[in-house]
């Protein structure tokens, strides 16, 4: 169902810190152009942690009026309590959600048998197709190979994000499972790599800024043209490294406020903007990357902020 270059949504906010509907439909537009394969709203680059849950759903909801119909959204639902995750999972029921998209619980530190009751759970509670996102450098706790297999054999866990950026773990991921289990990278140093080894895709940062070209390295390495897709790939290296050098999504908000995508850059505390320096060494990769947007403007849907 899912697969090539999917973005992680980042969430526009105003000076105010409220959400920005007129930048929120300009980066969607931009993904719909730049021929994205799904968004991802919400998840945990959008800022799930400091969204009221009010905020959460409304954002989803919105997302999914101004994409109307032209590329799928997938929800962002995870939380640290299980009913949590949930009571926000069933809010998205009939909505035409496409999916949703559920990280490990952060700072509890469950083990093996509690992660596959979490997600066991919250499968029996919903008809929506559920991948699984395992993020351990981001959550403290890491779904294993063996968990992963028990869990896709339940109903409607389709696939998982797997952003350990480990390789070889993809290799025992994919013997255990289904074939049809997506298997979808969340590292986008690694991402060509994971599908050369046969992985359904990326769920990308760097899709914020860089949506053709990510686009064209997944298109391309699905067709197994991986020297072309190489090649493309080696000018977004730096810049794949450079979205990380502080705490995601601090640098990519940044860069897409820098290239005209977002009109602020606005993150909410405990996150602040990026240093002097980190600053600086977002502006040399911009130059060396030429990166060139060209803005949507059309800003019909919505006049206003949350």
């Amino acid at each position: 169902m899912f697969q090539g270059n999917m973005v992680a949504l980042i969430t526009p906010m105003n000076k105010e810190g409220n959400i920005c509907l007129e930048s929120l439909e300009n980066i969607i537009n931009y993904h719909i152009k730049n021929k994205t394969k799904a968004i991802i709203s919400v998840g945990t680059t959008g800022e799930s942690s400091t969204l009221t849950q009010k905020e959460h759903i409304n954002l989803v909801l919105c997302t999914l009026e101004i994409s109307n119909n032209r590329i799928p959204i997938i929800a962002g639902t995870g939380a640290n309590s299980t009913n949590e995750a949930i009571i926000l999972t069933k809010k998205f029921e009939k909505t035409g959600i496409s999916a949703c998209l559920s990280v490990t619980p952060y700072y509890n530190k469950p083990s093996q048998k509690g992660l596959y009751q979490h997600f066991k759970k919250i499968s029996e509670n919903t008809s929506i197709p559920q991948i699984l996102y395992n993020v351990p450098s981001r959550t403290g706790c890491d779904l294993l190979p063996k968990t992963i297999k028990k869990l896709s054999k339940l109903k409607n866990i389709i696939g998982i994000k797997e952003a350990s950026g480990n390789l070889s773990k993809f290799y025992e991921i994919k013997y255990l499972v289904k074939k049809n289990f997506l298997i979808i990278s969340g590292d986008d140093s690694t991402a060509l790599d994971f599908i050369q080894l046969g992985g359904n895709g990326v769920i990308s940062v760097t899709s914020n800024i860089a949506a053709q070209e990510m686009s064209t390295i997944c298109n391309l390495a699905l067709k197994k043209k991986f020297k072309k897709a190489r090649k493309i790939n080696k000018k977004l290296i730096n810049l794949h490294k450079i979205l990380f050098i502080e705490s995601n999504p601090i640098p990519i908000k940044w860069f897409a406020k820098k290239i005209g995508l977002i009109k602020n850059s606005t993150l909410r505390l405990p996150m602040t903007q990026p240093s002097k320096k980190t600053k600086k060494r977002i502006l040399k990769i911009l130059k060396s990357t030429k990166l060139k947007i060209k803005k949507e403007n059309n800003f019909n849907i919505f006049k206003k902020n949350f």
